[in-house]
């Protein structure tokens, strides 16, 4: 399999003068009172280029104050910021209402599958640009799934989408789930020595589930070996991250290697999604040129992306590294930590892997793909359509 093309900024990105705009771009927060949610909200209070005007959530909490729609449940290490905890939430179904207020949404909803195309869809008619976390449309070959240091040029795709539902500005983006964004990440340099096989068994901490270990008790030192639906993901996901679009831009076409096997298990970490990868490979690298590979991918450094670390792969050669309480801030949670680099006696090389699960994995990763998407040219401000 050929490495995946990777789209470098062109000069009209590097160039645009985010400066210039007459002011911060308004974003809504559907699911806003949830964990990514709560995350979301962090992340934008001091965005230099977006700004929260919208917050929305289930029936139950609609028409509360925010402060008072997560009292006794605000998961946040940082304090709920001032300047937002007054608004007063909305019902998601309210998409009119908000659709006046904002130039685009983050959706971290929780409803099930087609309650989430149907609504985030309504969003996108609306003509605002939809960021979701959610995994509905994760799989339609005309919305693209981002991890923006990796497949940036598929949002190509985008007015294929836009034709299909018949919008200017509307669109929808999607983030992959979050167990992949550790080991998809290491694997995406290696891509041309052809990887045949994977298998990674995924650690993944209770904050993905929405939750935190003081409300799980059955979490304490405990270990579930069952994530409802996560295997699938971890496995048919990757496929479409590294998958090109077609020839004539209107779908995302899907990659058959390498094959990926998984497990995945809930264990009592409150953030961090960790991997442990073996990998069998058609022409198999040295250890000196996988970690030359491995520092070297930073495909976003052109761009200029508020949210993008520094350095997207960190390898520690502590052979305790990485570390969910040491490494999964790395690079304000955007960062990939890698560690125990050796070879496999039954695949060529195995190694360890770790993200930040609601940063890279979920909030943080929605607000880098928005930025992107900006720089590309695919968000405007509600004024240019009038």
């Amino acid at each position: 399999m050929k490495a995946p093309a990777q789209a470098g900024p062109t000069t009209s990105m590097r160039d645009r003068n985010i400066g210039t705009l007459s002011r911060k771009f308004r974003a809504g927060i559907l699911g806003a009172t949830g964990m990514v949610g709560q995350r979301l909200m962090t992340l934008l209070d001091s965005h230099p280029w977006f700004e929260v005007a919208a917050l929305a959530a289930s029936p139950r909490s609609a028409g509360m104050r925010y402060d008072e729609a997560v009292s006794g449940r605000w998961h946040m290490g940082a304090p709920l910021p001032e300047a937002l905890a007054g608004m007063r939430v909305y019902d998601a179904q309210q998409v009119r209402a908000i659709a006046d207020q904002v130039d685009l949404v983050f959706s971290a909803i929780a409803l099930d599958k087609r309650a989430t195309v149907m609504l985030e869809e309504a969003y996108a008619r609306a003509e605002l640009p939809v960021i979701s976390n959610n995994s509905a449309l994760r799989m339609f070959p005309d919305v693209p799934m981002l991890i923006p240091e990796i497949n940036a040029h598929h949002s190509a795709v985008i007015p294929a989408q836009r034709k299909r539902l018949g919008t200017r500005r509307g669109f929808i983006a999607v983030k992959s789930n979050c167990s992949i964004q550790s080991y998809v990440p290491a694997l995406t340099p290696l891509m041309l020595y052809e990887p045949l096989e994977v298998m990674a068994c995924t650690y993944q901490a209770v904050s993905g589930a929405g939750r935190r270990l003081s409300d799980w008790p059955e979490m304490s030192g405990n270990i579930i070996p069952y994530i409802g639906g996560e295997e699938e993901k971890s496995e048919q996901e990757p496929m479409k991250i590294w998958g090109q679009l077609n020839a004539d831009m209107s779908a995302i076409e899907l990659t058959q290697r390498p094959r990926i096997s998984t497990q995945c298990l809930r264990v009592p970490i409150e953030d961090g999604h960790l991997a442990a990868v073996s990998v069998k490979f058609s022409k198999k690298p040295d250890r000196e040129a996988i970690l030359d590979h491995w520092a070297q991918f930073n495909p976003l450094a052109g761009y200029d992306l508020p949210s993008a670390p520094p350095q997207f792969l960190v390898y520690h050669e502590q052979p305790d590294r990485p570390q969910p309480t040491l490494d999964a801030k790395a690079g304000h949670g955007m960062a990939i930590s890698l560690g125990r680099l050796r070879e496999d006696p039954v695949f060529d090389w195995r190694f360890v892997c770790l993200s930040h699960n609601t940063l890279r994995g979920a909030a943080g990763g929605s607000v880098l793909s928005a930025e992107l998407l900006l720089r590309q040219g695919y968000l405007t401000q509600q004024e240019a359509l009038t």
